[in-house]
């Protein structure tokens, strides 16, 4: 579905993105892990337009490198950033609709199946989506992201600053929108929640894959999550 080959990024003079290979395959949950600054969100970016990538990224055997955002999401890529960006003045109801591709819903997803996937938003669709907690807020965010019906959605570190508990709902979130066949590239810190739900990990270090394998392949490697992922 998406393969990205020899990936490179730059911010002004900083080569932050240094070759990254990965792919992700239909209704896969791939989860990019590392420590803080190695180029993970910078990954994200430069896939879906926001950092000008040099490289090759192909979606569903076309070569959408250095489209523009609105046209790659118009392909089927979704994107939820790290700050969750919503509308806090709009309702909750509001910014669902707000994700929609056109006026008339055509996809998958609906406001009530959006609601359906998080009930606590059903409870506060009419008020401001600024009053919501932390979590009440990045479960928004994924289910406005949802109403473009995206084949693939790409999630930058949805469980930080986040309860246990809510932590736990995101991840039973993303697998329940997996299981409508949309593929997940997921960028996340826990490495709890990341091995439980991922079919596939990478791990990333110095703009660079260093691994890839199974969440069993991770855990049984002690010297590679010493090196790459413990602080």
């Amino acid at each position: 579905m998406l393969e990205v080959r020899n990936l490179h990024a730059y911010y002004g003079k900083s080569h932050i993105l240094q070759g990254v290979d990965l792919e992700v395959r239909e209704g896969e949950i791939i989860s990019l892990l590392g420590r803080n600054g190695v180029g993970r969100s910078t990954t994200l970016k430069a896939i879906i337009g926001e950092v000008e990538p040099q490289g090759s990224i192909s979606f569903r055997g076309e070569e959408i490198a250095g489209r523009k955002s609105h046209v790659i999401a118009r392909k089927g890529i979704g994107y939820v950033p790290e700050n969750r960006d919503i509308f806090p003045t709009l309702t909750v109801r509001q910014n669902l609709i707000l994700g929609q591709k056109s006026a008339r819903p055509s996809g998958r997803w609906t406001v009530d199946s959006a609601f359906d996937l998080f009930p606590n938003l059903r409870e506060r669709a009419d008020i401001a989506a600024g009053v919501l907690s932390g979590g009440e807020q990045q479960m928004l965010t994924i289910c406005r992201t949802m109403m473009g019906d995206p084949q693939l959605v790409m999630i930058d570190e949805p469980t930080e600053g986040l309860a246990p508990q809510i932590v736990k709902r995101v991840g039973q979130l993303i697998e329940e929108i997996a299981s409508h066949g949309v593929a997940i590239l997921l960028v996340e810190q826990k490495l709890t929640i990341a091995l439980h739900i991922s079919a596939r990990v990478y791990i990333m270090g110095h703009g660079r894959i260093v691994f890839e394998g199974s969440p069993n392949d991770l855990r049984a490697n002690d010297q590679v999550r010493r090196e790459w992922l413990e602080v």
